[in-house]
């Protein structure tokens, strides 16, 4: 089972970005999926989660409003939409699944990660 990121480019702080993953080896649309991050001596954050129906999401209050996670389980993939990024936004973004179709707020619950994409946003 492996989790394929992309999208990391360096951006102006307010510059748009998207982030994907592709998964691979197993079936995408019965697992919630989540985003993790981890900035610069920070600790690994959960930014965002969806269930595997789509329905249901989290965002971190950090990231509330600006970043959009979505999922088209007919292209097997898995979307970061970040609006508006600021400098603290800087982190290496590692795509993440769950153990369940409900996502979980412990990182002890996502099984599989990606190797992770830079993202980082300039003032």
């Amino acid at each position: 089972d492996q989790l394929t990121e992309s999208g990391g480019d360096p951006v102006q702080s307010g510059e748009s970005l998207r982030l994907s993953c592709v998964p691979s080896g197993f079936a995408f649309n019965l697992y919630a999926m989540g985003w993790f991050r981890r900035g610069p001596e920070k600790e690994r954050e959960l930014v965002a989660a969806i269930s595997a129906d789509g329905k249901m999401t989290y965002y971190a209050d950090s990231v509330k409003g600006r970043f959009t996670i979505s999922r088209d389980d007919g292209l097997n993939t898995l979307y970061l939409q970040m609006n508006t990024p600021e400098r603290q936004d800087t982190a290496h973004y590692s795509c993440t699944r769950n153990g369940g179709r409900m996502y979980s707020l412990s990182r002890y619950s996502y099984q599989v990660s990606g190797p992770r994409t830079q993202v980082t946003v300039a003032s």
